[in-house]
This record gives C-alpha cells, structure tokens and sequence, in this order.
C-alpha cells in the first residue's frame, strides 16, 4: 500500500491521531511512510477502532508538545485580564495570578503588545522593552517551578484601538476600514475610529515587531510563542477581504492577503525555532465585523502553509453564537476542518467542559482544550474536574480591572473537598 506524502493527511483510512502519529514517525520521507502504513492501519483498527482510544485522550493523560512535556491535556486559554502596570509592565500580581493555575499542562498568556503601535488595551503587558521582558520573567520562572510550560501571545491590535490610548496617533490596519461595534476608554465606550490603511514601506517595521517580541519572549524564559492570528486583530484583518480591500502584495488574492501572517511566522521561527512558534486562528469568528468571502479557500491555503512549516500547534476557535448569529457559517467543525490539513498539534478552544474535551480528544481533532472563564473562577481547575467537585461562579464585573479581587482571591477546594 503506497499512499504519498502529501496525501497522507487526507486519507480516509485513519483518524485523526494516526495520521498525526504517521507524520510524526516518518517525518517527510515517502519510503518510511510506506512502511509505517501496514502498521498503523494494525494500530488504527485495534487500537483506536478497538475502543481502547478513548484512554489514549483523557485530559489527564500527558503530551509531548515538540519535546516539551505536559502534564496534562488542559490548556489555560489567553485572557485579558487588565492588571499590567499603565504602561505595560508586568507585576507580582500577575506572577500569583499565573502560579495558581500552573496546574494547566500548558498556559497561553493573555495578548502582549508587540510594540507602543500594538497598544489596544488599557493596561495590558508589552514585551517589547527591557523592562517588560524582566517584568515577565518571574511569572516564567514560577509557572516552571510548578511544573507548567507557558507560551507568550504575541499580538498587534490593528484597528481594534483607538487614538485617546495611542498618543493622538491613529490605529493602523490593511485598509481604511473601522472596526465594527465599540471601543473601552476610561471614560466609557466610545465608536472605533477609522484606521490608517499601513504603507506598504511600514508592514516590514510589523513584521520586524513580532520577530523582536519573539527574541524578547525566549529571552523572558517563555516556551514559545503564539502569535494572535484572530479574534478580529491585525493578521486576521489583513487575512479576511471584508476589511482588507488592498491592490498592493498584500491584498487581493488569498496568496496576497496571508502574506503577512505567513512572514511573520517565518519571521518568528528565524528568531527561534518552529518547535517554539505556533499560531492562533478564529476561522469561524466574527469578532469586530470580521468577514470575508471565501473561508474555506482561505483557511484551507493558510493552515496547509502552516503545515508545511511544521510549527509547535494552531490553537482554533470554534463557531459561537455570534457566528451563527452574524449569517451562515462556511466552518462549522474548525477543529475538524484543521485537522485534515495539519498533522501537527491542535489546541481547540470555546465553551469546553470534561465531558466536552474528552469528546474532541477521543475523536482525534484536537490534541489540547483550552479553557477559559473555567481556568479565571477557578485556579484548581484540574483538580476540580478530576473529583467531580462543583466550579465556583465567575464574577463578570472584575474580569477587567485592577487588585486582587476577582483576580487572585477565587477560592480552592478544602482538603476535605478534594
């Protein structure tokens, strides 16, 4: 049985992890796949078909993320939590806020600015000065005294900001195009301003920003980095053509308008490695009037580019109500979607419980969960679901802000609970 390397990935005849485990053995090389095939069709059909999978994905059960050893399949999702100093330091309440919940096999930080033009949240940390990459380096040094991995978000805004944050100057973004819906001053919720369309002679200074937040980041004594391809923000907007409408090498066709995202990725690897550089993408997200005309095409070139490039994971979001709400969704399985077309490590996130999680690991789409509201109400998540015990309430009205409250003063179980 002879199936090409690049066919492998789509083939019928295994799931989702055996394919990922043919990839893995074999590496790109035709003669090894083929004599790997008759074994792992042996693997697929008396162990996954056997029932015997389902063990194999238990949440609890540990992974091996490009030689970096988890403790389990659980991941602390990126949250904007707003308790870096005014201008993006850093602080020992961050360092509490994270050490409580290193039970997470792996922690993804909340979105850092890449630089003072990346500035779109009040008090949200940066990772482009000395003094934010020694801010960050105690929160690294305690989540690994834990046990934990953590990665660094590494993020540009784009048109999700507003002047009153950035010094008079306006946000940038592909095209001329406001964000749609409103932005969080001090002062209350104000409309999003009209961006300025980037110069094609600036978007290498963008490029050159996430690979120096990459060096910054290694240099902090993170695991990696993701890099923030969603949620409505700059690499999405150059991605979708419903807010890039540009004529130049990075508009236009789909090759065109994932020229940036590919080059930063590129650019970030250069940096480090590909074990230590993944990406986060919302193929079915509508955050800030995202749209574009042709999803499937685009997600389908752009995950097969990051296949290729053998990168650490793409951690997707699924469709929510907002998706659903907006029109039709062209995605509706985004884990499955990226699974056919990247071999490598899937992290998939969005209202994900145990029973939930074990479902999606046993079907092979993904390879981590990532929560959420879960991880913020409560630092011993993990143990939580492990003894069944009930989850505390999250309290909206302090998930922004500043202080412990509603940050580092969620309650533990008691002995006696656990």
């Amino acid at each position: 049985m002879s199936t090409p390397w690049n066919d492998v990935s789509n083939s019928s005849v295994f799931c989702g992890t055996c394919i990922r485990l043919i990839l893995a053995i074999s590496q790109p090389n035709t003669g090894r796949i083929v004599h790997f095939f008759g074994t792992m069709s042996v693997m697929h059909i008396n162990v996954c078909a056997g029932g015997k999978r389902k063990a194999m994905a238990d949440l609890f059960t540990p992974f091996e993320l490009h030689g970096a050893a988890l403790s389990n399949r659980a991941v602390m999702a990126p949250m904007t939590r707003t308790r870096a100093t005014e201008d993006g330091v850093p602080t020992i309440l961050m360092r509490d806020y994270y050490a409580q919940r290193a039970d997470a096999g792996l922690i993804i930080t909340e979105c850092t600015q890449i630089s003072d033009q990346a500035h779109g949240i009040i008090r949200a940390p940066g990772i482009h000065r000395a003094d934010q990459v020694d801010g960050w380096r105690p929160i690294t040094q305690i989540v690994h005294d834990k046990g934990s991995r953590i990665f660094n978000q590494i993020w540009h805004p784009g048109r999700v900001s507003h002047p009153e944050i950035m010094g008079g100057n306006a946000p940038v973004a592909p095209s001329a195009i406001p964000a749609e819906g409103d932005f969080f001053l001090p002062s209350g919720r104000v409309p999003f301003t009209v961006p300025r369309a980037l110069g094609l002679e600036e978007i290498s200074g963008v490029v050159a920003d996430f690979a120096q937040a990459t060096r910054n980041a290694r240099e902090a004594g993170f695991d990696g980095v993701e890099i923030h391809g969603a949620n409505g923000y700059l690499l999405q907007q150059f991605l979708e053509d419903g807010s890039n409408t540009r004529s130049d090498a990075y508009g236009g066709s789909i090759e065109n308008r994932a020229r940036l995202t590919l080059e930063v990725v590129d650019a970030a690897i250069a940096q480090w490695d590909t074990d230590h550089v993944a990406i986060r993408l919302s193929p079915a997200g509508v955050h800030y009037g995202m749209r574009d005309s042709g999803r499937p095409a685009l997600y389908d070139y752009l995950i097969r580019e990051l296949a290729a490039r053998s990168i650490a994971y793409i951690h997707v979001t699924g469709a929510n109500k907002a998706s659903y709400d907006a029109g039709p969704v062209s995605i509706e399985n985004v884990a499955g979607f990226t699974r056919a077309r990247f071999p490598g490590a899937i992290i998939i996130n969005g209202g994900y419980n145990r029973k939930k999680a074990e479902r999606v690991l046993a079907g092979g789409d993904a390879d981590l969960v990532a929560f959420g509201v879960p991880f913020l109400a409560n630092p011993d998540l993990l143990t939580r679901m492990k003894v069944g015990a009930e989850l505390n309430r999250p309290d909206p009205a302090t998930f922004y802000g500043e202080g412990i409250r509603g940050y580092t003063d969620y309650p533990f179980l008691t002995s006696a609970q656990a």
